[in-house]
């Protein structure tokens, strides 16, 4: 019997199947309709990509372009800054290859689109507060307060800074660096300063020199001396060797110091200009002093390193790179734990000494020429660390260790001495700032000695006037313009960084 009609269902059932189903496809269709109804009404028009202007620049010449800026300078803020609590933390980054040098020039105003920081003493808070935004505020932000910086234009601290930035313009070549030994062809006729250096020096003075300008709020695209610190720039970008990033020439034990101090100036510059230019040469330069440091450790005078190390170099190498990680450069942070344990290394933990190479030991001196300056009369490598520790993130609140520091640098306040046996400006330097870091009495018991000491200091007459005498015990190297620097950045600290942890 074949059963096959058996299995093809009559119209009857079919219909009656579907009559079931009914509801179900009801529901479906209802829900279908809402949807389609929600999608109807969502403003599409507000999640559609913002049209991209793409610009392509051109360069006929891969030679070293000028830091010219042809926009008129952004007017100065006048407003009163008040200090901020900036919660310090690490920033955790990796080293790359840098960025290739040849990228085409761009205007300064325009800044770096991929610039991005979040270092200690940068937030989205601290420029609400601060109110001058990337590039002028927040760690800087006090350099811009009033026309001519922060020290107050009436007060005998801002005629000081400013004859003494005076004279380091005044002594700058044409081709922007200043000769450590060679100034003195400046001076007219017969009145020429004495205080000649060492001409190896000349990118480390440079660089401080160019950091006392910058520390008064001259960049390369406001203040009075902006032509200058374009110059600068440009010869220390011409110094710098595009295979190692090293600036200058391996000369002595000093070439490592210079180039952490070129470092720190230009890195410092890149802050506020965002030039690619100078973001290739700043990136080059971080990249050399992440390879000169030692595995898990520090630095000393060789690069590649051999193990030696000491606080003198790697103070400079901290101010450095964490003035290239605020500017958004990469960096190593790896260097800034190594820098730490170096530091906990050599410091004696009963009396807050930081040692030169060694736990507690005395700042380094070279037998026959500057041995007869006393170690025991300024606490330099303590200053160094102390200073450091901050820069690293650490909080006195948290780490006693910074307090009994500044408690010794208050035994060995500055003093200025005829004979130059306790002048130390290499010491007035670092101490200053980390007690301004410090604040209350620290600072203020601080404050006291070191104004004293450097205005009194100061030159003023003839060809010298504003210059200090390099009569301490590093002067025979760095000169007069070395000196004049470190004399002018001490009068700076009031204002060149705010203060990391809010004190006063």
């Amino acid at each position: 019997m074949n059963y096959d009609h058996q299995l093809e269902p009559s119209f009857t059932d079919e219909l009656y199947e579907w009559m079931e189903r009914a509801p179900w496809v009801a529901l479906s269709l209802s829900l279908h309709a809402i949807v389609l109804l929600i999608l109807v009404l969502i403003p599409w028009h507000l999640f559609s990509p913002k049209e991209e202007a793409i610009f392509v620049t051109q360069i006929d010449s891969q030679e070293l372009t000028p830091f010219e800026d042809p926009l008129p300078p952004e007017p100065l803020e006048t407003e009163p800054v008040e200090d901020q609590v900036v919660e310090p933390t690490l920033n955790e980054t990796t080293p790359e290859d840098s960025p290739d040098n040849e990228e085409p020039f761009e205007d300064f105003a325009e800044g770096d689109p991929e610039f991005i920081s979040n270092a200690p003493f940068e937030d989205f808070a601290s420029n609400m507060l601060l109110g001058v935004g990337p590039g002028a505020g927040n760690k800087y932000g006090n350099r811009f307060k009033g026309d001519s910086g922060g020290g107050g234009s009436s007060s005998r601290t801002r005629g000081s800074l400013d004859v003494g930035l005076r004279w380091l313009v005044d002594h700058q070549d044409s081709d922007g660096k200043w000769d450590a030994d060679g100034f003195a062809k400046h001076d007219p006729g017969s009145d020429v300063c004495d205080g000649a250096g060492e001409g190896e020096h000349d990118v480390g003075v440079t660089g401080l020199a160019l950091l006392a300008l910058l520390g008064d709020g001259h960049t390369t695209r406001r203040g009075a001396y902006r032509e200058n610190v374009s110059r600068a720039l440009q010869w220390l970008r011409a110094q710098q060797d595009l295979d190692t990033g090293m600036f200058g020439e391996r000369l002595g034990h000093s070439y490592l110091y210079s180039h952490a101090i070129a470092t720190l100036a230009v890195s410092e510059a890149y802050y506020f200009s965002k030039s690619p230019l100078l973001k290739g040469t700043a990136q080059r330069a971080v990249n050399f002093i992440s390879r000169a440091r030692n595995p898990y450790g520090a630095w000393r005078y060789e690069s590649p390193p051999n193990g030696d190390q000491d606080t003198s170099v790697t103070g400079w190498m901290v101010l450095a790179l964490r003035s290239a990680q605020d500017a958004g450069l990469r960096v190593d942070s790896q260097a800034f734990s190594g820098a730490l344990a170096w530091l906990d290394g050599v410091t004696d933990d009963v009396t807050g000494r930081v040692g030169y190479d060694s736990e507690g030991s005395a700042s380094s001196r070279i037998p026959g020429v500057n041995d007869h300056f006393p170690t025991n009369r300024t606490e330099c490598m303590t200053a160094v660390g102390l200073l450091s520790r901050f820069f690293l993130g650490q909080d006195p609140s948290e780490d006693p260790i910074l307090r009994r520091h500044a408690d010794l640098l208050q035994t060995a306040l500055p003093e200025w001495n005829p004979d130059g046996l306790t002048n130390d400006l290499y010491y007035w330097y670092y101490g200053s700032y980390a007690m301004y870091q410090m604040g209350g009495a620290h600072w203020q018991r601080w404050n006291r000695a070191m104004k004293k000491a450097v205005l009194e200091s100061q030159r003023t007459d003839g060809s010298a006037r504003g210059s200090w005498d390099p009569i301490g015990p590093w002067g025979h190297a760095g000169g007069r313009v070395y000196s004049t620097a470190l004399g002018v950045l001490c009068l700076e600290v009031y204002f060149r960084y705010t203060r990391i942890l809010g004190g006063r």
